[in-house]
């Protein structure tokens, strides 16, 4: 089975991988660029930050922590310039998934705390 052009059992040790390093931030309280993001994934690579395919891998990794009530565990993967936050497909996936969006960066710093919270040891 292909998952965005990847092997299918490729793609879900990828996101394992993810998973794991955005935990590890989160008990560290960092934020990860995208482009070290991607350095950090093994088992498929990315054509740089800007693949289209990262959006839905960091997506699926998204809906399962909030769903499990851990928060957006990609808030923490940030613009390395600039504004320093998440791309525009976070906000879009906090909206699909029914949070309130209507001032981006109060709900991000909240999800951050949210993720810092739920995975202090």
């Amino acid at each position: 089975m292909q998952k965005y052009g990847f092997d299918g059992a490729a793609w879900e040790a990828a996101i394992a991988e993810g998973t794991n390093l955005l935990i590890a931030c989160a008990r560290d309280r960092k934020m990860i660029p995208y482009s070290e993001f991607i350095q950090h994934i093994r088992s498929i690579s990315f054509e740089g930050p800007h693949d289209p395919r990262l959006r839905p891998f960091l997506g699926e990794i998204s809906k399962v922590e909030s769903l499990a009530g851990r928060g957006m565990l990609s808030a923490l993967v940030v613009h390395k310039r600039g504004d320093y936050q998440p791309g525009p497909g976070f906000f879009e996936l906090a909206k699909e998934l029914g949070h309130d969006t209507s001032d981006i960066e109060k709900f991000w710093i909240q999800e951050v705390k949210k993720v810092f919270a739920a995975w202090q040891a």
